[in-house]
């Protein structure tokens, strides 16, 4: 192929986003703080509905898969940089390139439609509560969280393939701290019309698609939380409701600004400070927006944490 005869005779540069001043050092300090945070957080989000049997139901399992998701999404692409960065080597070799942006990619997709299997099954316990447990059983819930994965690794397979099938015969500087495809399409001596059309019809099925199902379930949410005659129970379906669309809105917009702007409208240094966000920002905030508002997970970590104190 041509990648294979133009590329792996050398790694690409991965150009970062950090330089050595102090301003820049404090901000690199704060990225990694951020990656702690999210690495623990997400972490514990796993562990703590895997241990606690108040939480195995198909809401926190979704939840668990969402937090799995960030965990791998943040270490597809922070410790490269980070490693780059205090190494003072900016290079990335082919085969590291394509595992990021196979990862990377996947991991977007399986998100996507997690989130929209997410807001359906709020769909489902709140308009249909007496019907809920037929509607979203085990199987059904497995079923759906499996296929956001597999759809995932579908999206994650494609672009690599295309991504391969070019040749990148001049700078290999990539304007990015990891491997994204749009920075490596800047790169290619190949015309990348065809693909690029192919992303738009990949974005549309990928996000417009998905989003469009979260749009349309908590539209039917909403009228029927407030038609509700306990004020206790709105209140609960609506802390539940509005942490999914905090993360929606966060997770969609970022999304959407890097992959369905035009490619005459791109910015190497917009897409860098978007990509930040959505890679490193949002799976710390995640967990956070989900526990800090959420009473069954708080409990399950006092009875963890009380668990663990007394073991010791």
């Amino acid at each position: 192929m041509e990648w294979e005869n133009q590329t792996f005779s050398s790694d690409f540069i991965l150009m970062g986003i950090f330089s050595h001043t102090p301003a820049h050092i404090f901000l690199f300090s704060l990225v990694l703080g951020i990656f702690t945070v999210a690495l623990l957080a997400n972490t514990a989000m796993v562990l703590l509905i895997y241990l606690d049997r108040r939480l195995h139901t198909p809401m926190y399992f979704l939840l668990s898969q969402l937090s799995l998701m960030d965990l791998t999404l943040i270490c597809t692409t922070v410790p490269k940089m980070a490693c780059n960065y205090l190494s003072g080597r900016k290079s990335i070799s082919v085969a590291g390139c394509e595992t990021q942006i196979f990862f990377y990619v996947t991991l977007l997709g399986a998100e996507c439609f997690l989130l929209a299997v997410m807001a359906y099954d709020r769909y489902v316990a709140i308009c249909y509560p007496l019907q809920y447990p037929n509607l979203m059983n085990w199987k059904v819930c497995g079923l759906m969280a499996a296929s956001s994965w597999l759809l995932g690794v579908f999206d994650g397979t494609v672009e690599l393939a295309a991504t391969l099938s070019f040749s990148y015969c001049g700078s290999r500087e990539i304007s990015q701290f990891f491997c994204d495809v749009p920075a490596l399409l800047r790169l290619s001596c190949t015309d990348t019309s065809t693909f690029e059309t192919l992303i738009f019809i990949c974005c549309v099925v990928m996000l417009l698609c998905p989003l469009s199902l979260i749009i349309i379930s908590y539209t039917r949410v909403i009228v029927t939380v407030i038609r509700m005659s306990s004020g206790e129970g709105r209140h609960k379906a609506f802390t539940t409701c509005s942490s999914h669309l905090v993360v929606v809105g966060l997770y969609y917009g970022a999304a959407m600004f890097i992959y369905m702007r035009p490619a005459s409208n791109r910015s190497s240094t917009q897409d860098k400070m978007v990509s930040t966000f959505y890679t490193i920002l949002t799976p710390m905030l995640n967990p956070l927006i989900y526990s800090l508002r959420n009473k069954d997970v708080a409990k399950a970590f006092n009875k963890v944490t009380h668990i663990l104190i007394h073991t010791c």
